[in-house]
């Protein structure tokens, strides 16, 4: 099962909560977010600025400030959001831990088939966009996603 940390479930939920609004107020707090899914304000309120550095985010500042989206969820990938908030470029390593190398390396006999398929789940979810992930667009049949074990 693919693991999921908190910092990218509440940039994903920031994002839908922001992409689904359709009232005549724009802007978006990240204490209206908090409120709204009961979320810890700084970690949300840090997610944000994550984005908005990357520009996937707009803000504006002020009583009446807050941020909109300054991207299309369908420019977006998923890997490239969870690269942004997890600040790294490795990505689900799975012959690794924080220890280091695995204890069993070079005696397990799957790494090889679990390395593929991080791989293809990588390769898999660099194709995935957020409009697909979130807003339940149909995944577009000409990236060839089938994942294959």
């Amino acid at each position: 099962m693919l693991k999921i940390n908190k910092k990218v479930e509440y940039a994903l939920m920031a994002l839908k909560f922001m992409a689904d609004k359709n009232d005549s107020t724009p802007l978006v707090s990240a204490r209206e977010i908090c409120d709204a899914f009961h979320t810890p304000f700084d970690t949300t309120a840090k997610v944000m600025q994550v984005m908005n550095n990357h520009d996937i985010l707009n803000s504006v500042k002020g009583i009446k400030g807050g941020y909109s989206l300054n991207k299309s969820l369908s420019a977006i990938t998923y890997m490239e959001l969870v690269q942004m908030i997890e600040g790294r470029e490795e990505i689900g390593r799975v012959c690794s831990n924080h220890k280091g190398t695995c204890e069993l390396m070079g005696t397990c006999n799957i790494s090889t088939p679990v390395e593929n398929l991080n791989r293809k789940l990588n390769s898999f979810l660099e194709n995935l966009t957020l409009a697909e992930l979130l807003q339940g667009t149909e995944f577009n049949k000409s990236k060839n996603l089938e994942v294959h074990v």
